[in-house]
């Protein structure tokens, strides 16, 4: 006979305010501990054609929810579909797909997509423990129910699970394991060494892990190599990215919602539209304005709206609820108190612009100089990465001469300087050093051309305002590589005004400052090298005034245009092998940036090309 024993002694008390822990989420613990603290406790999420596939299925079943009654006449029939019940003693929660029975002898009946696998006992362990804690719900609520069925929609089979002894204590220390390692709901007199939970480790070599919709989340293989673990990352397999940034300049311009579709509207008359789904962020320039419905829709899929001055200075962003992850933001605020971990922090960093900006220099020098006999580029942080592809960031072309080695040297020892700095003080003045060698140098990457509107000049940086195109130029790509800093910070969790290097100040992105150090050159400069060199902005794509240069409307298209292929331009990472678009390595960066937060990797592994 199936065990109807009462809960054991042992079972652990929970204080009042105990959170419930969903019955799904129960489910996933027993599958992958680490992947059930990512959804319970830091709420993360991907889709994936399974996740949607699974919705899919339980439409039908979700479509009305039935009241399943209190006490049931003996001979009354169950069927309620969509039935909620929660136990503050169990400490769980769960929507039942269907209740059926007669009386109060009930079973529950959980629907799952694909078919039903021919293994022992007629399922795997997961599914068994999550059909046997909603057994347990329905005991909990006075009913008798000594086994439930798993419904495969795919192969239309059901499997009967019997609730033993042996699955009941499996799925109550399920239920208390996941319950420890978050740290939740212990009673108020429990002690406890920190406020936030124990990721589990990430699983090893696991099948199941190239699967899995948080993989780009979790980064398990990643996490382990960066722990000296034997093992070489498989491929990320990123989500495609179908959708792209849609981009408003006209100061007119007014966006309303039309179903599934944004459509631009100037003086009242329809100049364009996308659809929402081909949107992966809305960038507003001077007062283009959009509609409140069209705000919700937008907030609604967590789709970004940025919002430019029509100079191209980044305001700010709105986006829906946001990240939801609390301990993320625990982990940052506490290691930004440690100035020596700050210290470190900072260094990586800027050891890791000045030997990019190295980098830059050394393949697209176009000036006369003496031959680059330098002995092969070492790496300051991690091993080198493989050349890259093009022109702005790529490999040196055919007949382009060498920059001096006393300029590389230099900058090669600015960089093993930034390592050693022994404050924040001292980083910026190396810091300062090394951008005047090269700023200094960087006219010798522009082409020079016989027609003076392809030609452009650059005596020195210069901003707020920028005094001359390039300067223009090099002012915008900051910018716009500051917004994508700090959507891809937000979008992970972190909070991008509270930095480690970048002082906290009043409207500043500390963090996104932070974490684009390293990328300057290889984004913002290659585009600007890109955009001239290649004849995409010439001289006439400029307004000057008052001492200023600013870019005109068709100018700013063009260089947005070069600015987002360089976003979309697929790399090599230096340290995992596989490849991906910048945009992409931004969130892989940043996720890598919470682990070394949190504790799970000793070093932030910054990113450095050869």
């Amino acid at each position: 006979m199936p065990d109807q024993r009462e809960l054991p002694l042992s079972f652990p008390e929970l204080a009042p305010d105990a959170p419930l822990i969903p019955v799904r989420i129960v489910n996933e613990y027993v599958y992958c501990p680490r992947l059930a603290y990512l959804m319970w406790v830091q709420a993360e999420w991907a889709d994936s054609a399974d996740t949607v596939e699974g919705r899919a299925k339980h439409r039908r079943v979700d479509a009305k929810a039935e009241v399943l009654p209190e006490t049931p006449a003996e001979d009354e029939h169950i069927h309620a579909r969509s039935v909620s019940l929660s136990s503050a003693v169990l400490g769980i929660t769960a929507k039942l797909d269907l209740v059926e029975g007669d009386g109060s002898d009930v079973s529950p009946v959980d629907y799952k997509r694909g078919k039903r696998p021919h293994v022992d006992k007629g399922a795997y362990d997961p599914e068994r423990v999550q059909i046997c804690a909603q057994g347990l719900l329905l005991r909990e609520h006075g009913y008798q129910c000594d086994s439930g069925m798993l419904y495969f929609v795919e192969s239309r089979e059901r499997v009967r699970v019997p609730f033993d002894a042996e699955l009941i204590d499996q799925t109550l220390a399920a239920i208390h394991g996941l319950r420890g390692v978050a740290n939740i709901g212990r009673p108020a007199d429990a002690s406890a060494e920190t406020a936030t939970g124990r990721i589990p480790p990430p699983l090893e070599d696991s099948p199941k892990c190239p699967r899995c919709s948080l993989a780009g989340i979790c980064l398990p293989d990643e996490v382990r190599f960066l722990n000296e673990a034997a093992i070489a990352p498989r491929p990320l397999f990123a989500r495609e990215q179908l959708s792209s940034p849609l981009y408003v300049q006209s100061p007119r311009a007014w966006l309303r919602k039309d179903e599934e579709r944004i459509v631009i509207e100037v003086a009242k008359e329809k100049v364009g539209e996308a659809r929402i789904n081909d949107v992966s962020q809305l960038v507003l320039f001077g007062s283009s304005s959009l509609t409140t419905p069209l705000l919700h829709e937008l907030m609604k899929r967590e789709i970004p709206v940025s919002f430019h001055t029509y100079g191209g200075w980044f305001v700010g962003h709105a986006v829906g609820l946001g990240h939801r992850n609390a301990e993320t933001r625990m982990h940052q605020y506490r290691v930004s108190f440690d100035p020596q971990a700050c210290l470190a922090l900072a260094r990586g960093w800027v050891a890791a612009k000045i030997a990019n900006s190295r980098t830059l220099l050394r393949r697209n020098w176009r000036g006369a100089s003496e031959e680059d006999s330098e002995e092969p580029f070492e790496q300051f942080d991690v091993p080198p990465a493989s050349s890259e592809e093009s022109r702005g960031g790529g490999q040196t072309q055919p007949g382009v001469d060498h920059a001096p080695a006393d300029l590389l040297r230099d900058l090669k020892e600015d960089a093993r300087h930034a390592q050693r700095a022994a404050s924040l003080e001292e980083l910026l003045g190396i810091e300062g050093i090394a951008a005047r060698r090269y700023f200094q140098n960087f006219t010798h990457m522009l082409k020079h051309d016989d027609d003076p509107s392809l030609s452009f000049d650059f005596m020195g940086r210069n901003r707020r305002p920028p005094k001359d195109p390039v300067n223009a130029m090099l002012s915008f790509a900051y910018s716009m590589l500051t917004r994508e800093w700090h959507i891809a910070l937000s979008a992970v969790g972190l909070d991008p005004y509270r930095g480690y290097y970048h002082q906290p100040r009043f409207g500043r992105p500390a963090l996104a400052l932070d974490m684009m150090e390293p990328f300057r050159s290889l984004v913002a400069d290659s585009a600007v090298l890109t955009a001239i060199n290649n004849g995409e902005v010439r001289g006439t794509d400029f307004i000057r005034a008052a001492g200023s240069c600013a870019m005109s409307d068709s100018g700013r298209k063009r260089f947005i245009a070069t600015f987002e292929r360089r976003m979309g331009q697929e790399v090599t990472h230096p340290l995992f092998g596989y490849q991906l678009s910048y945009r992409r390595l931004l969130e892989v960066q940043a996720r890598l940036l919470i682990r070394h937060l949190s504790g799970e990797i000793p070093e932030y592994p910054n990113f450095v090309t050869r």
